[in-house]
């Protein structure tokens, strides 16, 4: 099996990047990274705290910095955040440094998956399903350009994703 060594998740919110990304690391013995995450952890608050302080300008600015340094790792699987593709320097990095898979879902699906989460800001507006619908129409073309494979995750379960990963690097 050809595995690659830098595994990077792009993909809307809701499209199941840090679970299948956990599951994937798994289950090709890699270590899992989450942008946000580690955001979180460099800066000791949550992400919807950024936002109200810096706002999405302030975040994406930690954001790159994150990627910046966490494309560098060996061995690892990344989930990046949903918006880490609108920055040219993050999809020219993810691009360059590993292998990238876009988890695809569509607004309704990533609707059902989100509705609930107060900790996604740009969702708190008067109609999320109708952001979720913008968000799409403008970063589906970024999530395209930098993907190496592109995956479903419509009304799949995670572990049915990553046997198809895993199916996908096995064929390779």
């Amino acid at each position: 099996m050809l595995k690659p060594s830098r595994i990077f998740l792009v993909g809307p919110m809701g499209a199941g990047k840090t679970t299948i990304g956990r599951q994937l690391a798994q289950a090709l013995g890699l270590e899992f990274e989450d942008t946000d995450q580690e955001i979180q952890r460099r800066t000791g608050v949550d992400i919807p705290t950024i936002f109200e302080y810096e706002g999405e300008e302030g975040f994406r600015k930690r954001e790159m910095k994150a990627i910046e340094e966490m494309v560098e790792q060996d061995n690892v699987v990344l989930a990046t955040g949903g918006g880490a593709v609108t920055q040219p320097e993050n999809r020219r990095l993810l691009a360059a440094r590993g292998y990238v898979i876009y988890l695809s879902c569509s607004p309704e699906q990533q609707y059902e998956r989100t509705y609930k989460d107060k900790n996604r800001p740009l969702l708190q507006t008067g109609d999320p399903l109708e952001m979720l619908k913008a968000l799409n129409a403008e970063r589906d073309p970024e999530y395209r350009e930098i993907a190496d494979l592109v995956v479903s995750t419509e009304g799949r379960s995670a572990q049915a994703v990553v046997k198809e990963v895993m199916r996908h690097f096995e064929s390779a």
